[in-house]
């Protein structure tokens, strides 16, 4: 390589630096916390419109709410918990969310109709922690590692997901809905004690405009036209997720698949989904081809959809269906979260994050409701409609959207002073080539940056900030 090529690479590439020890322990025990919670939300998922058919009460549309209504709650919590967390501890709003959880599941265990069930599973949404858990990695964590650290999260949740549609046909087949329930009750426990034993306590806590929700910047958040389409589009694609397992249980039974087996379905079609999304995630990160892999995703999805409705030529064509869906849903999963990432401006990513996260706890709440709605009025059948249709309405929301800068988000330290003097260095930062955007706070002694990765000087990034204030 020439010696100036080789010197431009060494100047635009961003350091990677390893996690402390501590750091690490932080992220694994936050990561299984959020893990532990999300899987015992799942796991009723793939199993409940089959088995609480038999409950009093039950209807299509109280099931299709029963499953969705953590959701609800779950919105309605999620930033007001974070906020919380700022003035009272971290550990104390996630500890309670815990056992909120833990008691919504022994309400919904020892219900004896679909209503306590709902009940019960609104209780367990209320438990709302996962701005909270943000905001305590981000006090755990250094700037430098955070993004690693949040991500390594957002891949326990993934997992999660993927665990209890293997496990939950097997578990309702051992120890039914109860016995599910029960066990998320122990599976709160269990976050309860590796927030005690594993997840060590800050030396302080404090606001963090990239990890958490901010009350002064929802307005400008929430008045963003790109960062609505993207809500919008999470609200849809979790509105279509929960309502289709409202019917796809059904489905695989219909196609002679009992319900204790349908996990033979689901674990192939889900580990051949992810390893066909990778080389699309490259296009779209790499090859900065993020807009057309997300609305080729979209199309995708509406024709899985369409399929799912228009034909029925038995089990390995569902299974296909099935691959489809998961590869589009893969696929847009990891891309919303690095658009909202791109699209959000520098010092208000964490509020533009908690708002994409409501809407998506609303898009369960809104999938349960609709779907079961759906199901009980105009057949099983109508619901894979419903979610082509609702897939066809975010295409044409999302077609008009931006081509998203390849910009990452950088929260660098710097030395605290007067607000004329952040005013100066954030003009300074942004004669830096490849610094997009800068907002500087100088009584946090931070500064948010958004970057290009390709064009960014460091060096002259890292002598601008060891020498400023």
């Amino acid at each position: 390589m020439p010696e100036d090529k080789a010197d431009y690479m060494r100047r635009s590439r961003l350091p990677i630096l390893p996690m402390t020890g501590s750091e690490r322990r932080a992220t694994a025990g936050l990561a299984g916390i959020y893990a532990l919670r999300m899987l015992g939300l799942f796991l009723i998922l793939p199993v409940f419109a089959l088995y609480a058919q038999d409950m009093a009460g039950a209807t299509p549309l109280l099931i299709g709410i029963a499953v969705g209504a953590y959701g609800l709650t779950q919105a309605v919590f999620q930033i007001p918990f974070g906020m919380l967390s700022d003035r009272i501890g971290r550990k104390p709003v996630i500890f309670g969310g815990l056992v909120l959880f833990a008691l919504g599941s022994l309400v919904a265990a020892l219900a004896e109709d679909i209503e306590g069930v709902i009940f019960g599973r609104m209780l367990q949404g209320s438990g709302a922690i996962a701005a909270a858990v943000m905001a305590l990695t981000a006090d755990l964590t250094r700037e430098e590692v955070r993004t690693h650290a949040m991500a390594g999260i957002g891949v326990s949740i993934g997992a999660a997901f993927a665990s209890a549609l293997v496990l939950g046909p097997m578990l309702g087949h051992w120890i039914g809905l109860v016995g599910i329930f029960w066990l998320t009750a122990a599976l709160a426990v269990g976050g309860m004690l590796i927030l005690a034993l594993v997840v060590p306590t800050p030396v302080r806590s404090s606001v963090h405009w990239d990890a958490e929700p901010v009350a002064s910047q929802l307005g400008r958040v929430l008045k963003a036209r790109e960062l609505v389409r993207l809500d919008l589009g999470v609200l849809i694609l979790h509105t279509i997720k929960t309502s289709l397992f409202l019917v796809i249980p059904w489905s695989l039974e219909r196609q002679g698949l009992e319900a204790a087996h349908h996990w033979q379905i689901y674990l192939p079609v889900l580990l051949l989904s992810m390893g066909v999304m990778v080389p699309f995630i490259i296009q779209a990160e790499r090859k900065e081809r993020l807009k057309p892999v997300f609305l080729g995703a979209v199309l995708v999805l509406v024709l899985g959809l369409a399929g799912f409705y228009l034909f029925d030529a038995g089990l390995p064509w569902l299974g296909f269906l099935l691959f489809l869906f998961f590869i589009a849903f893969n696929l847009l999963e990891a891309a919303l979260p690095s658009l909202i990432s791109k699209l959000a401006p520098a010092d208000a990513k964490g509020t533009a994050m908690g708002v994409f996260a409501t809407s998506q706890f609303a898009g369960a709440f809104c999938g349960g409701l609709l779907g079961g709605w759906v199901h009980q009025v105009y057949g099983m059948d109508a619901v894979f409609l419903l979610g082509a249709a609702l897939a066809v309405v975010w295409f044409l929301v999302a077609r008009p959207m931006v081509s998203p800068r390849p910009v990452s988000g950088q929260v660098v330290q710097i030395r605290a002073g007067t607000a004329g003097e952040g005013a100066d260095f954030e003009r300074r930062l942004l004669e830096i080539p490849g610094v997009e955007e800068a907002v500087v706070a100088m009584d946090e002694g931070l500064a948010y940056l958004k970057v290009d990765r390709v064009r960014l000087d460091w060096t002259e990034l890292k002598n601008h900030t060891l020498h400023s204030g």
